[in-house]
């Protein structure tokens, strides 16, 4: 009896703690880490850091508003998101950038290429063919080809 009461107080403790942990070290997405981030930056725009906004898209991730909002609409700290210009704000700095990414990945996540795992390849596919239609083959792409020279497990960084 009481080991059942033991376990009965543990879990919700638990529990608590790990939405603490979620919600003070940010989102964690599985197999998105800081090399996949820097090779989708340099897929998609040669992480470019001072790329202006142009035709709809922002920053070294080339990142639109409508990408922006579906990942939440981050910020800068003490910003605001309503405010004019704090979507472009955040998304033409990497760190910023790199957040709204995770976030879109958070949402978006899952095996695209159906090999059974969901990692740098499919959050790739998702990166350049948007959450709704990851499916599409990436092939003859440039995207795809700038993707191949620093994706994870090819070589060690960019």
């Amino acid at each position: 009896m009481a080991n059942m009461a033991r376990a009965a107080l543990t879990l919700p403790l638990l529990l608590c703690l790990l939405c603490f942990s979620a919600v003070a070290y940010g989102v964690f997405v599985s197999n998105l880490n800081a090399a996949c981030l820097r090779c989708l930056c340099f897929a998609i725009t040669g992480c470019n850091a001072t790329l202006a906004c142009s035709k709809g898209y922002c920053g070294p991730f080339y990142i639109s508003r409508v990408y922006w909002a579906d990942a939440g609409k981050p910020v800068f700290p003490e910003d605001d998101p309503e405010r004019a210009g704090a979507y472009q704000d955040c998304a033409k700095e990497y760190n910023c950038a790199a957040s709204i990414v995770t976030n879109y990945m958070a949402r978006f996540g899952r095996d695209c290429n159906r090999d059974g795992v969901t990692n740098c390849d499919d959050y790739a596919m998702i990166h350049y063919n948007g959450g709704f239609s990851c499916e599409t083959s990436l092939e003859g792409t440039n995207f795809s080809a700038k993707y191949e020279v620093c994706r994870p497990g090819t070589l060690s960084d960019v």
